[in-house]
């Protein structure tokens, strides 16, 4: 029974050529013949076939990198493009110091614009034919830079951006008002107590991040003066041995002696009118 069997087996093993091919094909592409395998390579399905050779990656020639990122442009002209003065501080006014510092003068470069940094540039503007005002505009920024043009030239220099001198002096203004009612102390800056003209103006221009000097000769010296119809809010209105803070239209804020506190009145007599923008 069992040798019947295995020559059955033996008999369905010897099919056509055909057949068998198909029947390779389905089990991997080798035939068992009894104990025997015909050879899996004559009659090998595409599965066994030598894999395709990967295309080589293409060259990256030079001319197709990625170009190199340009420098930035340049920043600025020396000591940025604003105004410098007494109360200015920061990198400009630094850079301010040193370049002083190399036309013979000895300042700390702290960044700081106050009284020795204002004489000093008022020195360097008399010694070089300036207006001597201590403001470090485009005509004392060109004489420090070495005699570069600065203030007028070509139309293709950029303009100098928005100056934040309206908010300042808004700023100067609503520090004033906020100790309207201290009594007037000579000597005296005491937020919320007590206060004398120049005390006043030192502490609303402290509120904006303006240092001036503490006397009201002092104040008057280091700014500039404009005349009425240049006066912006925030600016200075001075009298002999009296000065207060400009509020718009006819109006001033002043720690007076004669009203013993801190009030703001209409403008009154001939005063000039000081900027420190």
């Amino acid at each position: 029974m069992a040798q019947n069997n295995t020559h059955r087996a033996f008999g369905r093993a010897i099919t056509p050529v055909g057949t068998t091919g198909r029947a390779l094909r389905n089990t991997g592409g080798a035939a068992v013949l009894g104990t025997v395998v015909i050879g899996s390579a004559l009659l090998a399905g595409p599965a066994q076939a030598a894999p395709a050779v990967s295309p080589a990656a293409p060259t990256i020639s030079a001319q197709t990198a990625a170009p190199a990122t340009p420098a930035p442009a340049h920043a600025g002209s020396a000591f940025g493009t604003e105004k410098l003065r007494w109360g200015s501080q920061g990198a400009s006014v630094e850079q301010l110091q040193t370049a002083l510092n190399e036309h013979g003068t000895s300042l700390d470069v702290d960044g700081k614009f106050g009284k020795l940094t204002h004489g000093a540039v008022k020195d360097f503007q008399r010694s070089h034919d300036l207006q001597v005002d201590g403001v470090v505009g485009p005509e004392t920024k060109g004489a420090l830079n070495g005699g570069g043009a600065t203030a007028s030239g070509g139309g293709t220099s950029a303009p100098a951006p928005a100056s934040s001198s309206s908010s300042s002096g808004q700023a100067i203004v609503d520090a004033a008002r906020s100790q309207i009612g201290a009594s007037y102390s000579w000597g005296t800056s005491k937020p919320g107590v007590s206060f004398d003209c120049s005390g006043l103006s030192s502490f609303a221009y402290a509120q904006a991040g303006i240092d001036l000097p503490r006397t009201s000769s002092q104040q008057e010296a280091a700014g500039t003066t404009i005349s009425k119809s240049e006066a912006q809010p925030g600016d200075l209105v001075v009298w002999p041995g009296h000065l207060g803070i400009y509020a718009g239209g006819d109006t001033v804020i002043d720690a007076g002696r004669t009203p013993g506190a801190v009030t703001e009145r209409t403008i009154w007599g001939n005063p000039t009118f000081v900027t420190f923008r």
